[in-house]
């Protein structure tokens, strides 16, 4: 069975070109939520994993229908893998049924990981050069003593800020 997923973040969206879409690609069943991706829970969105059978493919538009970040749609899509349901991506063209779809998924894994320990080394190198004493963050634009000019004009209303 083909069960399809479609969200908007806002009700002033319409869901009807991703349902068209959807359907188009032969979902039998839709699920639908109108609510930010980042939400703790979405309501049709957990009945729509709950639906979900091993043998079943979940169809999507887009992958940030699923979520806002690739941890999260890594970690969902390995649960589908684990449950034996195949996961289409219409609009992206990846397919988990297809080594091509697989490798897809993958290469976002690897990308993921790889921006993940950019991020730590990146903070490591801060946190070093902090303890050594340097101070990061941009110069401040105004010395001492022209903070204080301009402040005395301001107090005195003589400029407006």
């Amino acid at each position: 069975m083909t069960i399809g997923y479609a969200r908007v973040s806002t009700a002033s969206q319409s869901l009807q070109a991703q349902e068209a879409h959807l359907r188009a690609a032969g979902c039998e069943v839709i699920y639908a939520d109108v609510m930010t991706g980042s939400a703790a829970s979405r309501p049709e969105w957990d009945a729509c994993r709950k639906a979900l059978r091993p043998g079943d493919t979940l169809a999507i538009t887009r992958l940030d229908r699923m979520g806002r970040s690739i941890k999260h749609l890594l970690e969902v899509a390995e649960s589908l893998q684990e449950k034996g349901v195949t996961l289409r991506v219409l609009e992206q063209a990846i397919d988990t049924s297809t080594p091509q779809g697989t490798l897809t998924l993958h290469l976002l894994s690897a990308l993921a990981q790889f921006e993940l320990s950019q991020v730590s080394e990146r903070t490591r190198s801060a946190l070093a050069g902090r303890a050594r004493g340097r101070k990061g963050g941009r110069p401040k634009a105004l010395s001492p003593k022209a903070t204080q000019r301009a402040q005395e004009l301001y107090d005195s209303r003589q400029m407006t800020v």
